[in-house]
C-alpha cells in the first residue's frame, strides 16, 4: 500500500459549491475510485487550500489513474469540480493537484 497526499487551492467564491458536491458524490465516482484501488480517501480544507489523502493498493498506479481519467463519468465529475479549484503554480508538469512529499508516518 502506498499513501498519497496532494494539495490545491479552492476558489473562495466556490467553496460552498465544492463542499456541496462532496457532500453528495455521485455513486459512479465512488465506484470508480474503488475500482482503481484507492481507499481511505479524504479531502480536508484549511485557509483556502484543499488537502487530499488516500491509500493506493494496486500494482500499477499509472494504469489505474489512466483508467480513471478515461472514464466518462469521472470526466463529467471533474468538469464540475475543476472550476472550484486553482492549481498551485509550483505543481509538476501534468499535475492538477500538486503531489506532496511524505516526511513522516506512524502506523
Amino acid at each position: 500500500m502506498q499513501r498519497y497526499g496532494s494539495v490545491i487551492k479552492v476558489r473562495p467564491e466556490k467553496l460552498d459549491e465544492y463542499k456541496a458536491l462532496h457532500a453528495d458524490v455521485w455513486p459512479e465516482i465512488l465506484e470508480m475510485i474503488k475500482a482503481c484501488n484507492i481507499s481511505n480517501y479524504s479531502i480536508y480544507y484549511k485557509d483556502g487550500f484543499l488537502f487530499s489523502y488516500f491509500e493506493y493498493s494496486g500494482d500499477d498506479y499509472q494504469a489505474d489513474m489512466a483508467k480513471m481519467a478515461a472514464d466518462p463519468a469521472t470526466q463529467r465529475w471533474w468538469a464540475v469540480c475543476e472550476p472550484c479549484q486553482e492549481p498551485l503554480e509550483t505543481r509538476a508538469d501534468g499535475e492538477w493537484w500538486a503531489e506532496m512529499e511524505e516526511v513522516f508516518h506512524l502506523d
